[in-house]
């Protein structure tokens, strides 16, 4: 898979999981609690989100009431609030600077800060999946001890609403997105630090050969050896003898 490959599977898992994190921001099912009297006209469905909280009746009708108070909630709901806007906002910014380095665009020239852009959405991205991770797994561990709690009355035990799965699934999609976007471009660095080199290029011309002409040398008495050396034309002989009176 190429480049352009690589961040479109990015993008597009990055998207999705973006949007199940709005859901289970929107949707007021964090906790769910099923309670059925002895007569069964009695039955009702209480769920409780971030932002209201809904009565659904055996008979299909349903009432929900905006938490006017933050107070009300619980400290898990309470904390769940800022991460998942905060996670919003990182995933959000992420996915938009993703596009800017995306190689299939020309917002950028070079080739490594468009990857560097991308590796920086990448990280946002993580980072959102993170924030959302920390509020799902929360909400979910004091639910779980609530209900396990003996004290708790049988008609206030929540369980596990359907907010907390689609933040568990949003988790992973935005974790596959952002490491896919992290790894498919990484910026191209030159060996050791050196410039790139370029061996330059000189052109070659035929020489002229109008400009040249042959040269004619006189030719030469002397003798020539078989082997090249030089022998002169009339050899001089050593006396036979000296006479005496020279070393007198």
């Amino acid at each position: 898979m190429g480049r352009i490959g690589k961040e479109t599977a990015g993008q597009v898992i990055s998207f999705i999981g973006l949007i199940g994190v709005a859901v289970a921001c929107g949707i007021p099912m964090w906790r769910v609690t099923s309670y059925i009297g002895a007569n069964i006209v009695s039955g009702q469905i209480v769920w409780d989100g971030l932002w209201m909280n809904c009565v659904m009746q055996s008979t299909g009708q349903m009432q929900c009431k905006l938490n006017d108070s933050i107070l009300t909630l619980t400290s898990d709901l309470q904390a769940a609030r800022a991460l998942v806007i905060i996670s919003l906002v990182f995933g959000f910014i992420g996915f938009i600077i993703s596009f800017v380095g995306a190689k299939c665009t020309s917002c950028l020239e070079k080739d490594a800060s468009m990857a560097n852009v991308v590796i920086i959405s990448g990280c946002l991205i993580i980072v959102s999946a993170i924030l959302i991770l920390i509020p799902v797994c929360w909400s979910a561990a004091f639910t779980i001890s609530d209900f396990e709690n003996p004290l708790t009355i049988a008609t206030q035990k929540r369980e596990i609403g359907a907010a907390i799965y689609i933040g568990w699934g949003s988790t992973v999609l935005l974790l596959i997105g952002g490491i896919i976007l992290t790894t498919s471009c990484p910026p191209q660095k030159q060996m050791y630090g050196y410039p790139s080199y370029q061996q330059p290029v000189y052109a070659y011309s035929r020489p002229n050969s109008a400009a040249y002409g042959r040269v004619y040398a006189p030719p030469s008495n002397q003798p020539y050896t078989v082997a090249g050396g030089y022998a002169p034309s009339k050899p001089y002989a050593a006396p036979a003898s000296y006479p005496a009176s020279q070393y007198r």
